[in-house]
């Protein structure tokens, strides 16, 4: 089994984020112990971020730590637990709202696509945009 990053390198669709987490001097964090929870928003997700905002996000590495750590929840949480929850605390500090009423589970606006990507330091949820801290 492989760690978060290099489950995120392999799936491929997540090449932004990859680029992103890099940017950011994140990869050493999320190959470590954790375990960790990441939200990650796929290709198609930065995709839908207005004209220009990821270019200027990639330039601004506090910026950028901020929007990827509200990603990041403490912890190996599996689907089953995630839809249990109202809100979860991120690395970053402030909390993710939890929907599972409608059939899908949403993050704030973000619904996962797909759940229960298993890596050796956590576990990965598919989101479908980009979470951004209020």
């Amino acid at each position: 089994m492989k760690d978060i990053v290099d489950t995120a390198v392999s799936a491929g669709g997540f090449n932004t984020l990859v680029t992103a987490v890099k940017a950011a001097g994140l990869v050493d964090a999320l190959k470590g112990a954790g375990p960790f929870t990441v939200f990650a928003p796929n290709d198609a997700a930065f995709k839908k971020l207005p004209a220009g905002t990821l270019d200027a996000v990639l330039k601004d590495k506090n910026k950028l730590t901020d929007i990827l750590t509200y990603h990041v929840v403490p912890g190996k949480m599996p689907a089953s637990d995630v839809a249990k929850q109202r809100s979860l605390k991120t690395l970053e500090g402030k909390p993710l709202s939890v929907d599972a009423s409608g059939g899908n589970v949403m993050i704030n606006d973000a619904r996962v696509i797909q759940a229960d990507i298993m890596c050796n330091n956590g576990v990965i949820h598919v989101i479908d945009s980009v979470l951004l801290p209020k």
